[in-house]
């Protein structure tokens, strides 16, 4: 095995052996102190239930994670763009960052009704606005601090070279802000499919992740009901890896030597 093989090893090997020592403790002690599926169903149980409703699973899923991308694309342009008009303009900035902070502290589950009686019940606007906002934050938060990372050398680098604010925010802002950015994309991705998962419990379409797990908690089927929050897991996961490849596409081909 290779030096890359080694690392790669090194990182993937000790989640996985963890992961299946958790699950296999999991289903021991699930068996052996009797535990019943109303408080915790074993892992043998949901596999089985995941397997019987894989297709539900999978369509519930997709219209979750649908939410979860639109409203996360939402959030990302408008965090970029608001954290780059906050950059150009102080004062503006100094207003917009407050608001930022109170949406940040604003809970899904009130925000999610409040949305729902606004639309008709079989919009999906009101789950991926919450999406959007979730996604929003985080975005905003580590943008507008990477934009602000101005050292005085290269401010005083662009002053001689009587360089306008749009050119700096371009060649030099920007450019070191793109770390600052996937911090934030990828603390917005897993973010996005929770805001669209949690905002399926109150009301509006019953075809997500969400509307399954209360359905199943309703009919007592517990089984079921983690069988979807599975599907929400590796859908978080999903989005999780899909943003942090992302980030080593952009960040590597940067980093890459000119040959």
């Amino acid at each position: 095995m290779n030096g890359g093989g080694r690392r790669a090893a090194a990182v993937v090997l000790p989640p996985i052996l963890f992961g299946v020592l958790f699950l296999l403790g999991w289903q021991l002690f699930v068996r052996a102190a009797n535990v019943r599926t109303f408080v915790l169903p074993a892992p043998s149980d949901i596999w089985a239930s995941t397997k019987e409703a894989h297709s539900r699973i999978f369509d519930a899923a997709q219209n979750s994670g649908t939410n979860a991308l639109v409203g996360l694309l939402v959030g990302l342009i408008l965090g970029v763009l608001l954290a780059a008009l906050a950059t150009r303009v102080p004062v503006l900035g100094g207003a917009i960052t407050p608001l930022v902070a109170g949406l940040a502290a604003m809970p899904i589950v009130a925000l999610a009704p409040l949305l729902n009686d606004m639309y008709s019940p079989l919009s999906p606007l009101p789950r991926r606005e919450v999406v959007a906002i979730s996604a929003f934050v985080p975005v905003f938060i580590n943008v507008l601090r990477g934009l602000s990372q101005l050292t005085p050398v290269h401010r005083e680098l662009m002053h001689s070279y009587a360089a306008s604010g749009t050119a700096v925010l371009r060649t030099v802002r920007i450019p070191s802000a793109l770390p600052y950015f996937f911090t934030g994309l990828r603390v917005a991705s897993s973010l996005a499919v929770i805001a669209a998962v949690v905002s399926e419990y109150f009301g509006g379409l019953q075809d997500g992740l969400g509307s399954r797990i209360t359905s199943s908690v309703g009919a007592s089927d517990y089984p079921a009901a983690w069988a979807s929050v599975l599907g929400a897991v590796v859908l978080g996961l999903i989005f999780y890896l899909a943003a942090a490849l992302l980030e080593r596409l952009v960040l590597g081909r940067r980093a890459a030597p000119v040959t």
